[in-house]
C-alpha cells in the first residue's frame, strides 16, 4: 500500500467503510460485548484488517470463545503498532493496524502462553478469510 492509499481522507474512508466499522476503526470506538460474528470461528484462516486488507492475526492464534470480543494471543510480525490509551479513565495499550492505523482493540497481559498477551479486538475490525479461500 502507498502513503497515498494509507492517508485516505475521511471523506474517502466514510465512503469505504460502514458507519459502524467507521465509528470502530476511524474513531477508536468499540462493539457491544459478544455481538461479533467471529467469536464462535473456529476454521484455519486469517484475519485481515476491515480497512485495508492486511494480515493481522493467524487463526492458530485466536482463543477463548467466552471472551466478550475475539482474542489473539499473538498477532502477525510487523501489522500492529501500538499506542497509549488515557480514555475511560484508565490506562491501556490501543492497537492498530501499521498500515492504514485503523484501531482494532487493545492488548493486556493476561493472556496464555507463549506470549501471555490477550489482543482484544473488535470483530468489526476484523475480515475473516478462511484458508480454502
Amino acid at each position: 500500500m502507498t502513503d497515498q492509499e494509507r492517508l485516505q481522507t475521511d471523506e474517502e474512508w466514510r465512503e469505504k467503510l460502514s458507519a459502524e466499522e467507521y465509528r470502530i476503526l476511524r474513531e477508536s470506538g468499540t462493539e457491544p460485548r459478544f455481538s461479533s460474528d467471529l467469536l464462535d470461528v473456529d476454521e484455519d484462516g486469517v484475519y485481515r484488517c476491515a480497512g485495508c486488507g492486511q494480515v493481522l492475526f493467524d487463526a492458530e492464534t485466536k482463543y477463548g470463545a467466552d471472551h466478550a470480543w475475539p482474542s489473539f494471543f499473538d498477532a502477525e510480525e510487523g501489522s500492529i503498532e501500538f499506542r497509549e490509551d488515557h480514555s475511560h479513565g484508565m490506562t491501556r495499550t490501543e492497537v492498530a493496524c501499521s498500515r492504514c492505523e485503523s484501531h482494532l482493540g487493545h492488548v493486556f497481559d493476561d493472556g496464555p502462553e507463549p506470549t501471555e498477551k490477550r489482543y482484544c479486538i473488535n470483530g468489526v475490525a476484523l475480515d475473516f478469510e478462511t484458508d480454502a479461500e
